[in-house]
């Protein structure tokens, strides 16, 4: 129940911690809303400056250059198979073995989860990861997307949690019944832990769609990079010379600025526009386990 009377000086630091709060918000959002008013805004004019809260000479013509671009669908086809292909693998493969190691009878568990708490904090590097991926065949492949991200010792980590906290009578009583271990997951572990499974679907549903660093370094063909690397090459590169010459044919006001701040904005609306649907998850996966491992 809300007090009838409040000092001064609660008084004074409710609204002191208001405006604090509006003002962190405001420094988070204004750079997106920036980017959108000027990707609105006729490229020259916007060269020009001056541009901060609404579009000076509105247009649509940067996102119809951007779309006449072949290589943006192509990207975007291969980031929602990815991110669709790698989810559901991950999540699988990585109950798959976290349920053994839930179990305090598993030989040698103590030594497992140690080894794997050991590569959470180091890795063998960039350069032995880079042979590694081109002895196995799997640089300019869409399996260099899928396979390294089979498996992920956080996610793992919140699984055995979850794991732990299902009845174990539930699993000894179908065990009596005739059920082995597999169907036993497959039949009563996986249909119980349905919160896990969103929420870490969720973890790497979002890094498949925003990793941009696998297609840099692991991709060279052009047909097989993601959203994010296609506009990360974007934004890198000055003259965003390819995009420009397929605006030439669309529009005569685009600008390479103009095409970078309308690319970023088609790339991260999605996301953006899912997540904070998805925010509860992601707090309740931090959460999932966090009294005891």
């Amino acid at each position: 129940m809300k007090r009838a009377n409040r000092t001064n000086g609660e008084i004074v630091f409710d609204w002191a911690n208001n405006i604090f709060m509006l003002l962190i918000c405001f420094i988070t959002l204004y750079p997106i809303w920036y980017i959108l008013i000027n990707s609105f805004n006729e490229g020259s004019d916007a060269m020009l400056g001056g541009i901060f809260w609404w579009p000076r000479e509105f247009t649509t013509e940067n996102y119809q250059a951007v779309f006449a671009n072949a290589g943006l669908m192509k990207s975007f086809g291969i980031t929602i198979a990815r991110t669709f292909i790698g989810t559901v693998t991950n999540v699988l493969f990585t109950a798959m073995v976290a349920y053994p190691l839930s179990k305090e009878r598993l030989m040698g568990r103590k030594l497992y989860i140690t080894m794997g708490t050991i590569t959470m904090f180091f890795s063998g590097g960039l350069i032995p990861g880079f042979l590694l991926f081109k002895n196995l065949g799997l640089l300019d492949s869409f399996a260099v997307y899928i396979i390294p991200s089979l498996f992920n010792f956080f996610n793992l980590i919140i699984f055995v949690n979850f794991f732990k906290e299902i009845p174990s009578a539930l699993e000894e009583s179908a065990s009596i019944d005739g059920a082995n271990d597999i169907l036993i997951f497959l039949r009563i572990i996986l249909p119980l832990s349905k919160p896990v499974l969103a929420t870490i679907a969720l973890f790497t549903g979002v890094y498949h769609w925003n990793d941009y660093f696998s297609g840099v370094i692991y991709i060279n063909n052009p047909d097989l990079q993601p959203v994010q690397t296609f506009l990360y090459r974007i934004v890198a590169e000055s003259g965003s010379t390819q995009m420009m010459a397929a605006a030439t044919n669309v529009v005569k006001t685009t600008t390479s600025l103009s095409i970078k701040l309308s690319t970023m904005v088609i790339t991260t609306f999605p996301i953006i526009c899912v997540y904070p649907f998805l925010q509860k998850y992601f707090v309740k996966g931090m959460l999932i386990g966090a009294v005891k491992e």
